[in-house]
């Protein structure tokens, strides 16, 4: 069956649809070797390269596969940095013919789970605002946070980019002048927790995600850690964004986590080298 160019280098794991179409516009790849044009479509048999490299095309796609990673404070949600900073896909399990997406990001001061995949459409439906995805934010403020303000933050505050709000905000504590928040908000705007919270004149001294959709950070978890999400997860990720459910197949080999261990009765995770 045929698809979209973009769509099926993207649910190969080589980009995200978007990334991918602004290939396409550059004339980065080719398919038999002319030049691909945006709304082109493929069935897998094409010879296609990107950058002139030829790409491995299985005849079935590849397993689709979802990590749930701890980011750590001080890490970047990229693959290289000018810097020299450490980043995220630094600790990642290697991939064959495919490369790890990242589903979204998290600023460098904040911590907490971050999902990657090797699906670029499926990240491409994560990130995308009509999924509506929610994510949630365990969040520490600093300064007084009277009832008014929390009416404001739930109705919308105008930033700079336009309206924003949080969906749900749940009081968690706290002493002083230390108070403990769970926002929950269903876009992924550049720094909007911190931003909604600041234009209210408090500090966020310490951010954690701690949910993305269906997927909740577990508890236990390092960071620099990663589980893996099992069939029931990924099954319930899936409907979120509204893929179909998979074919039955037969279930592969189960392989060793980057601890060298495999773990029957829990989450797969662990925690990958510096490299």
């Amino acid at each position: 069956m045929a698809e979209r160019l973009q769509k099926f280098l993207a649910r190969m794991g080589l980009g995200s649809r978007r990334q991918i179409e602004d290939w396409i516009r550059q004339g980065r790849i080719t398919v038999n070797g002319v030049v691909a044009q945006l709304g082109g479509q493929v069935n897998g048999a094409e010879k296609i390269q990107i950058d002139g490299r030829p790409i491995q095309v299985r005849p079935f796609g590849q397993r689709r596969r979802v990590l749930a990673y701890y980011k750590p404070v001080g890490e970047v949600t990229s693959r290289h940095d000018p810097e020299g900073r450490p980043t995220i896909f630094e600790r990642l399990p290697p991939l064959r013919d495919s490369r790890w997406i990242a589903v979204g990001r998290l600023d460098l001061n904040t911590q907490g789970l971050l999902l990657l995949t090797n699906d670029g459409e499926l990240a491409n439906r994560l990130m995308h605002p009509s999924s509506q995805i929610e994510r949630e934010y365990a969040v520490r403020v600093l300064g007084q946070v009277p009832p008014e303000m929390l009416k404001r933050l739930r109705e919308g505050v105008t930033l700079e980019d336009g309206l924003a709000r949080f969906d749900e905000i749940r009081e968690a504590g706290g002493e002083g002048v230390n108070h403990w928040y769970h926002v929950i908000l269903r876009e992924g705007r550049h720094r909007e927790v911190r931003r909604l919270w600041e234009s209210q004149g408090v500090t966020v001294s310490r951010l954690t995600r701690v949910r993305y959709g269906p997927v909740t950070l577990r508890r236990g978890l390092h960071p620099g850690h990663w589980d893996e999400l099992d069939e029931a997860q990924m099954a319930e990720l899936l409907r979120a964004v509204g893929f179909a459910p998979p074919p039955t197949s037969r279930p592969e080999p189960r392989q060793p986590s980057a601890t060298g261990r495999i773990w029957p009765d829990r989450p797969r995770g662990g925690r990958g080298p510096r490299r």
